[in-house]
């Protein structure tokens, strides 16, 4: 569905959604230095009723909610979805600031009243329709049956949940949970080193230690950024990909923290998912780069800031698995790098599963 495409093409461009109780408005919006846009995007259906009063209403509304956040210079642009251009342009009325999307024929309609640019978003705005246009027929015909049979919304909110990793932070607390009760039992089975590798071949645990954490402090710093970040990139790049990216970064986490007690000779048990965690950082930050510097509103350069603090600490820390992180961090960025070469070039708009 083209709602659905174009929200993931904004939020991977810098722009921020603002919840709205009603499903056919949908608000962005990217600050900028000195002022703030806001897209505002209308699903234009038949059976939608809006006048221009109620139009120009809302988008004065819209003003008002920025300003009242300390925004005093706010740029507003309107967004119409539909397959009636004509009743759309009617609703524009003399509104400059407002285009139109004729979601029939995946194009966009400018008119002569109307500003010719907004900050860049009529060249991006033609590409997205464009690459959209170019889709299976099949595929556009679906999305369209969903659209009128009412279904679109709750598709589009099945989509987006992003059900992995919620189960990996659930496993991860429920886990400690256990642990809390059977003291240090599971411990002494999940734990890893190289030398239950060498002495016992249980490598399982290269597994089982991934979930399993010293303390509740361990446990929530990594939780915390799990679920903040990971539901950013598994959005970006899909259910599948984004639970063997989990798993890959925390197995090579340990692949590197089993080398390095090899090269020192100084075996320890370890324990933690910050190998895995490292991982979806560094998938975070290469989707940042991939998409202009930007994601979620989240730029590069604080991705990658962040990442370097986080290394820091643990290398002046005591009792940190450095080589995990290492390992982790190195796997996540080159699995993200991967998956956006390989995905079709009409799909990296979005960067969709």
């Amino acid at each position: 569905m083209i709602l659905a495409q174009l929200d993931d093409l904004l939020t991977g461009q810098g722009f921020c959604k603002v919840p709205s109780n009603l499903p056919e408005f949908s608000f962005f919006f990217r600050r900028e230095s000195t002022y703030v846009n806001v897209l505002h995007v209308i699903d234009y259906k038949p059976n939608l009723y809006l006048t221009e009063e109620q139009y120009a209403h809302i988008k004065e509304k819209i003003r008002e909610f920025f300003r009242a956040k300390g925004f005093e210079e706010v740029h507003i642009l309107s967004l119409l979805i539909g397959t009636d251009t004509e009743k759309a342009k009617r609703l524009c009325g003399s509104d400059s600031f407002c285009w139109l999307i004729d979601s029939a024929a995946d194009r966009l309609l400018i008119h002569e009243n109307q500003v010719a640019d907004f900050y860049g978003m009529k060249g991006m705005l033609e590409k997205f329709l464009e690459e959209t246009a170019s889709a299976p027929d099949r595929n556009r015909e679906k999305d369209r049956a969903l659209s009128r049979s009412g279904s679109a919304g709750a598709v589009k909110s099945g989509m987006r949940l992003c059900f992995v990793n919620i189960v990996l932070v659930a496993v991860n607390v429920i886990l400690f949970m256990i642990c809390t009760f059977t003291g240090s039992l599971i411990y002494n089975i999940g734990d890893f080193s190289v030398m239950d590798l060498i002495q016992s071949g249980s490598w399982y645990r290269m597994i089982t230690s991934m979930f399993l954490h010293a303390d509740i402090g361990h446990l929530v710093s990594n939780m915390l950024i799990l679920y903040y970040i990971g539901n950013v990139v598994e959005k970006h790049i899909g259910h599948l990909p984004y639970l063997g990216l989990y798993f890959l970064s925390g197995l090579v986490g340990n692949v590197f923290s089993a080398g390095y007690e090899l090269i020192t000779g100084d075996f320890v048990s370890a324990i933690g998912a910050s190998g895995a965690v490292f991982g979806v950082e560094g998938a975070l930050l290469m989707l940042a780069l991939v998409h202009r510097g930007k994601l979620a509103g989240i730029t590069a350069g604080r991705i990658a800031f962040s990442i370097a603090f986080s290394l820091y600490c643990g290398f002046t820390g005591t009792n940190i698995d450095n080589a995990a992180h290492v390992g982790g961090l190195m796997m996540g960025f080159l699995m993200a790098g991967m998956i956006w070469l390989f995905t079709p070039g009409e799909r990296k708009a979005g960067l969709r599963r």
